[in-house]
């Protein structure tokens, strides 16, 4: 660790203040580390920022930038830093959707990826899932719509899968998209699922986010308590199930291998539910 550098070092070779050194870290565009107290630099990473910069890129490369940075960030559990870069990102044109789908949801897909092949630690994914929650419970109010909600969708992990971010950033654009969403989150016991899906108001569908592999028979038992007591329709994405045909054998009407993917299938369901309902008032009326 000897030859990396110290913030004081880092001001002196750009010929800086310090505490622009410091704002460089802690947004993320110099990468840096926390020994002890202290931000320590290495001098590679030093010599590639002082690199001139190319002329300004696509919006795509654009966007991956900021999720490097802001991987960079929530790695080192530093949620000042982390917050900076998704400010930074929004004012330079990267609207809401687009921050969490390509920006937080590639960062945290890249870190997912980092600790499965132990390049991070058990405690590092965990500071990071933590910064990003909090990052998400700040960027919530972007995506509130007035106006008439096109129905309600129950969002939330089966028993046994501990990852809430998924249905958390699925939640927020699917009420940007019009729906009103109640979001469970991680570990949610089957009971919770049927109850809350009961409740709710003008149920168009429930959603499984399913990303713990083995954890099938969860799935199951999950959507057959929902049949029991819930007729919606039940649609399950997530990491853990690889294709519609998986999908159909846990026992689900509709699989989403995207965030996107899954907008436009809930988009399509309140469709039609709409036309159903219109044809139900005719038939009324006639």
């Amino acid at each position: 660790m000897s030859d990396l550098l110290s913030l004081d070092d880092v001001a002196d070779r750009l010929g800086v203040h310090y505490m622009t050194a410091y704002r460089y870290v802690r947004t993320g565009r110099l990468p840096a580390r926390k020994v002890g107290a202290t931000w320590r630099v290495r001098p590679e990473d030093l010599d590639r920022f002082r690199a001139p910069e190319p002329a300004p890129a696509a919006t795509g490369r654009r966007r991956a930038d900021y999720a490097r940075r802001l991987e960079d960030r929530l790695v080192a559990g530093d949620e000042a830093g982390a917050w900076t870069v998704v400010q930074a990102a929004l004012a330079a044109g990267i609207d809401p959707d687009e921050l969490y789908v390509e920006v937080l949801g590639s960062a945290l897909a890249a870190i997912g990826d980092a600790w499965a092949a132990g390049a991070i630690s058990v405690a590092q994914e965990h500071r990071a899932s933590v910064v990003a929650q909090r990052l998400i419970g700040r960027l919530g109010p972007l995506f509130a719509r007035r106006g008439r909600k096109r129905g309600t969708i129950v969002l939330g992990a089966p028993p046994g899968d501990h990852h809430g971010l998924p249905s958390a950033l699925l939640a927020d654009l699917l009420r940007g998209d019009g729906f009103v969403v109640t979001d469970l989150g991680a570990d949610t016991p089957e009971w919770s699922f049927v109850e809350t899906a009961r409740d709710a108001d003008r149920l168009l569908a429930v959603g499984l986010s399913v990303t713990t592999e083995g954890n099938d028979d969860a799935v199951r038992r999950t959507i057959d308590a929902l049949r029991q007591g819930v007729e919606a329709p039940i649609v399950v994405g997530g990491r853990a199930v690889h294709s519609e045909r998986h999908a159909r054998l846990l026992g689900a009407d509709h699989w989403s291998r995207s965030a996107d993917d899954a907008r436009a299938l809930f988009a399509r369901l309140a469709d039609e539910a709409g036309r159903a309902r219109r044809r139900a008032s005719r038939a009324a009326s006639a």
